[in-house]
């Protein structure tokens, strides 16, 4: 299928952007890759503002910045939420429209994750933070009236998501799903789509390189905690909803995992989606096949609780 238009017309600015002087996201130091990363991110929404949601609080888990999203109407979960960005760039306000979206089309409580970014705390500082994240939300399910929890996150954060998942399984935390949005789970990036589409559809190949040097520093990336598509065992897993996108270089590497999921025994739902790119759960405002995407994501996670 071709480029959703309005994605195609995102893409044209883009590139107008960057004939104009617009540096790529590989091409800045980090402090200027996240306010260009910033910029864009508000700008992409379009005229969308956000789901409307009951309340929005700014607080610490365990000294964790967290944001905590409760939906209008009776909460049927909580959900960490861990935003993308290549655990370089990317904060609460940059993936507000996502957190938003969750707490408003699956009517859970979002907890948004500020987690600690690379290269000055490089893997596994976001990790830890998830997990203290993770730890808080479960000890305080009774206060929002529910008793599941869902993990979820896209990108960097899908990573993130799908690491403590497998950590966590087997523990005192029971997860009741986790929501992986075009999320990257091999960081030896070995995967063709990242050669196919890594040039011209918004996230890039080098960017993707870029990002796992700042975030792996003298690491394994074949460790699964960083790469959980590699880990040996993947079965007793949370019910999975995995989404990715046809143009997105994430694209063979999310598909793999739900495929490595469902053949562990793992209740996958899986969409990969045609004509969108990497970042679409943040562009709603701008293309409704985005929107309908989301939509659909959300959808599955309803149906997953209420199952």
């Amino acid at each position: 299928m071709p480029l959703d238009p309005a994605i195609q017309d995102f893409l044209g600015l883009l590139r107008q952007l960057q004939a104009d002087g617009l540096k790529r996201t590989h091409e800045m130091a980090p402090p200027e890759a996240r306010e260009t990363f910033r910029r864009l991110a508000l700008a992409r929404r379009g005229d969308d503002a956000g789901d409307p949601v009951a309340s929005v609080e700014d607080t610490s888990a365990d000294g964790v910045p967290v944001r905590v999203y409760v939906p209008l109407g009776t909460p049927r979960a909580a959900m960490v939420f861990l935003h993308g960005g290549g655990w370089v760039i990317g904060d609460l306000d940059t993936h507000d429209v996502q957190a938003r979206s969750f707490a408003h089309h699956a009517g859970v409580v979002v907890v948004s994750v500020d987690y600690r970014l690379a290269p000055e705390d490089p893997f596994p500082a976001a990790l830890d933070d998830a997990h203290t994240a993770t730890r808080w939300t479960a000890d305080r399910l009774g206060e929002w009236g529910v008793d599941r929890l869902v993990i979820g996150g896209d990108s960097a954060g899908g990573n993130l998501a799908a690491v403590v998942a497998q950590e966590l399984r087997g523990t005192d935390i029971d997860l009741a799903a986790q929501v992986l949005v075009y999320p990257a789970v091999d960081m030896t990036q070995s995967h063709h789509s990242i050669e196919r589409l890594g040039r011209g559809y918004y996230l890039e190949g080098d960017t993707m390189r870029w990002f796992a040097e700042h975030y792996v520093g003298d690491a394994d990336p074949a460790d699964p905690r960083l790469s959980p598509l590699l880990a040996d065992d993947l079965s007793g897993l949370p019910p999975a909803v995995v989404v990715t996108a046809e143009f997105d270089p994430l694209v063979d590497e999310g598909d793999a995992y739900a495929e490595a999921l469902r053949a562990a025994g793992v209740e996958v739902r899986h969409h990969s989606f045609p004509g969108l790119i990497h970042g679409f759960y943040g562009m709603g405002g701008l293309a409704p096949a985005a929107q309908r995407a989301i939509e659909t994501t959300c959808a599955e996670l309803v149906d997953l609780l209420d199952s």
